[in-house]
């Protein structure tokens, strides 16, 4: 059992001492789908984005939302100013184009972003979206972006 509580202490002392290496804020610019083409807000560990988001469902055919939410990263993995990090998020949608038009969706995604240089950076991960009369449908999400620390 002592075993046990040490390891969870390190475990905890470790996970804490590694997510200290994010900045108190940071704003990025998001070009391409991940999160969404617009603007993200990140405040320590938690961020918000808005913009437009597209997607292709089915190959060829492009589906556009407008997009909203919440990211939270953790588990920091490099020495960098601004580091390469996991994330996960929850998201609104509201539907544009094809089967989604007018409609609100939720979305759920995770992945990482690596840090490339200084502020640029790619994203990969996967999207979970979810909308009534529609089957819930997982893409993956690459994404490129540019962050300013501040």
């Amino acid at each position: 059992m002592k075993q046990l509580i040490f390891a969870a202490a390190l475990l905890v002392s470790g996970t804490a001492f590694s997510q200290s290496k994010f900045s108190q804020n940071e704003i990025s610019i998001n070009g391409f789908r991940n999160p969404s083409i617009g603007l993200e807000y990140r405040h320590q560990h938690v961020s918000v984005h808005a913009g437009y988001y597209t997607t292709a469902f089915k190959s060829g055919e492009y589906t556009n939302f407008v997009k909203a939410g919440l990211t939270y990263w953790f588990l920091p993995v490099d020495k960098k100013e601004i580091p390469s990090s996991f994330y996960a998020g929850a998201s609104y949608m509201r539907g544009l184009t094809r089967d989604y038009k007018d409609k609100n969706a939720v979305a759920m995604e995770a992945g990482f972003r690596w840090m490339i240089w200084k502020g640029l950076n790619v994203r990969i991960g996967a999207i979970a979206v979810a909308a009534k009369g529609q089957d819930i449908k997982i893409n993956p999400t690459p994404g490129i972006s540019y962050s300013f620390k501040f």
